[in-house]
């Protein structure tokens, strides 16, 4: 099998070798061809500049004759002992059902597929829109498209990951779901509000949970019923081709309140979303509860702007500022509180959904790194964190995922604090942290980068993350496919990172001995789509 994938950039010749399991990948973006195909060894690259920019790609199949499967006693044990720890999977594009419900480029996904199984990749994973699925009304589901992408990985042979988004995206643009939109245009606080007075609707607020807000249903009971329609549309590719679900908690999918939605360089400590009217409330009721009725107006007062550092006003302050005072301790236990029963109740739901189905539930929890290294840790705070100097902020949420029977999802893998812009930040101290909790509790951690690695370190942070001491990832999920993914600025990094992660004891005396890949079966035609990227 040979899969070519075609595009158009501008530079000069380079040619580079990486050895991987007797393949021969080759990138030509000059007349450009990127060829996965069966070779006596190596894997070659030969390209034409140092990115593709607004390429067009285009894949295409050809029949090739197979060979015998060769196999290595000692190298088949490697590789089962490698597979026995962490599963590797790819993102697939944000839009590969579009907004229109029909699947994008599709075969150029089923080429991408056969190079993936080809580099040894486990499986898949599939974002799935809430705003595609239940479009026009309450109730309507449309899943043809994701079906057929389900039946496109069974057939690719790889196993497919499914995350559950109920949030709207910006790029891709989907949003959420018509009907949804159309109530927040005249009840505007089922969105979150910052103190200006500006809403975020690109997710539900997590105040109106239990609220039947919804054509006189709860968003809980929403998501439940939508949880349901896609099992049961699913059952076929349940516990063999689907092994696992992620359930969307928030903004981008992620369990926290949208307190970072700045654009500058270094980003700001954030703001607190709890402004709405039903975020009021139940601080209100909190506060009332507690005998504080006037620590029930709102917000803290004196927090610098969104993009401002924390020592700008005295809420973050390092010292003697009012996060450590009894007002400080009273408003971010209760905000805090209010993200975590959310998690709480939507992993709960996912579970119960789930739980005959052979499917691992998993829910994903930002790496919110910036002034790690103030005593205030402002970006957790104003995320939901309540993690300080003073005060571990993953505990709960850890024991909420362990009650729950759920795996955490990590993001952030391939950061180092080396690599940052600023000296407050810290990822890796961060990271730790967690992983930390989540061994106390027992709960398996599901990694990811945070963006496409076009440089070796980020390839070796990820590795450190994967392969390290004490370790509780299971699977890792590299983000995302695309026209990058396949650049040859990228693409044969990430295939020496695949060999070193399922073959990490190798050295190049081994590579001969690489097992032979085979596919008795034949194309039968030449197949070619274009994908228009930016």
């Amino acid at each position: 099998m040979e899969v070519s994938v075609m595009g158009n950039s501008q530079g000069n010749m380079v040619r580079t070798e990486l050895a991987y399991r007797n393949l021969r990948f080759c990138c030509v973006p000059k007349n450009d061809k990127l060829i996965f195909s069966r070779r006596n060894s190596g894997v070659c690259l030969v390209g034409q500049g140092s990115r593709w920019r607004k390429a067009q790609l285009r894949f295409t199949l050809k029949a090739v004759h197979s060979q015998p499967l060769v196999r290595s006693d000692r190298l088949s044990a490697t590789k089962r002992k490698s597979s026995d720890g962490v599963n590797l999977f790819v993102g697939l594009p944000l839009d590969t059902v579009s907004s229109c419900n029909g699947v994008n480029h599709e075969r150029a996904i089923a080429a991408g597929l056969k190079a993936l199984k080809l580099l040894g990749v486990e499986g898949v994973e599939l974002p799935l829109w809430w705003g595609v699925v239940e479009k026009e009304a309450r109730g309507k589901y449309e899943w043809s498209s994701y079906l057929s992408v389900a039946e496109m990985v069974q057939k690719a042979a790889l196993k497919l990951h499914v995350s559950l988004c109920f949030h709207a995206s910006k790029q891709p643009k989907i949003p959420l779901p018509e009907w949804v939109s159309k109530i927040g245009e005249s009840q505007p606080s089922i969105f979150y509000k910052d103190r200006t007075g500006q809403h975020y609707k690109d997710c539900l607020s997590l105040a109106i949970d239990d609220l039947p807000v919804l054509d006189g249903k709860t968003p809980v009971h929403v998501y439940q019923e939508f949880c349901e329609s896609f099992k049961s549309a699913f059952m076929p590719f349940m516990g063999s081709t689907i092994t696992g679900i992620s359930m969307g908690l928030g903004p981008d999918g992620e369990l926290r309140y949208p307190s970072h939605q700045g654009k500058s360089k270094t980003p700001g400590v954030g703001e607190f979303l709890c402004y709405d009217e039903n975020m009021l409330r139940l601080l209100k009721q909190h506060a009332e509860a507690t005998g504080n009725p006037l620590w029930g107006l709102g917000g803290p007062h004196d927090v610098p702007n969104h993009d401002q550092s924390p020592n700008v006003n005295t809420f973050f302050k390092d010292h003697g500022g009012s996060w450590e005072s009894p007002y400080g301790d009273f408003f971010l236990s209760w905000y805090s509180s209010q993200l975590i029963s959310h998690g709480d109740r939507l992993l709960s739901l996912a579970s119960s959904a789930f739980r005959d189905t052979g499917v691992n539930v998993h829910g994903k929890v930002p790496l919110m790194h910036y002034w790690y290294k103030t005593r205030s840790h402002a970006s957790e705070l104003t995320a939901g964190f309540y993690n300080t100097i003073n005060k571990e902020g993953y505990a709960a949420v850890a024991e909420m995922f362990m009650k729950n029977s759920c795996k955490m999802i990590l993001p952030g893998m391939d950061l180092s604090d080396h690599s940052q812009n600023h000296g407050s930040s810290s990822p890796e101290l961060l990271l730790g942290q967690i992983k930390a909790a989540c061994r106390h509790y027992g709960v398996e951690i599901s990694g990811q980068n945070s963006s496409i690695s076009e440089a070796p370190a980020g390839f070796d942070q990820i590795k450190k993350n994967l392969l390290g001491e004490k370790n509780v990832v299971n699977l890792f999920t590299y983000q995302r496919m695309g026209a990058s993914f396949f650049s040859p600025d990228h693409f044969p990094s990430f295939t020496q990172f695949v060999r070193n992660l399922n073959q990490p004891g190798l050295d190049s005396d081994d590579l001969a001995e690489e097992e032979a890949i085979t596919d008795s079966s034949h194309m039968n035609s030449e197949i070619s789509i274009q994908v228009q990227t930016a």
